[in-house]
């Protein structure tokens, strides 16, 4: 079983949200479809950016909570470099 890290954002450099999650798909259409009341539902988070996979619960759990007490700036590079164009990837992944 993989674990993700992921990003969502509003838009282009817009409000982000860091997640983590063992089915990134299903937890993406969870957002997308404001299935579940919180931040990403009152903020219409919901364009997947940027994720990392991990091999243990423990490793992502930890990246995660990294990622959260980094600046906005660290953040928005981190996404640049892998999706420069902010598009959304949910698209792209294998349901």
């Amino acid at each position: 079983m993989a674990f993700t890290v992921y990003l969502l954002a509003s838009g282009p450099s817009g409000t982000l949200y860091v997640g983590m999650t063992d089915d990134l798909a299903r937890r993406v259409h969870e957002h997308r479809e404001k299935l579940r009341r919180g931040f990403t539902r009152t903020y219409g988070v919901t364009r997947l950016v940027w994720y990392e996979m991990h091999d243990t619960r423990e490793a992502a759990f930890a990246r995660e909570r990294q990622i959260k007490k980094w600046r906005r700036a660290w953040k928005i590079e981190l996404i640049q470099r892998m999706n420069p164009e902010w598009t959304d990837l949910y698209e792209t992944l294998q349901n």
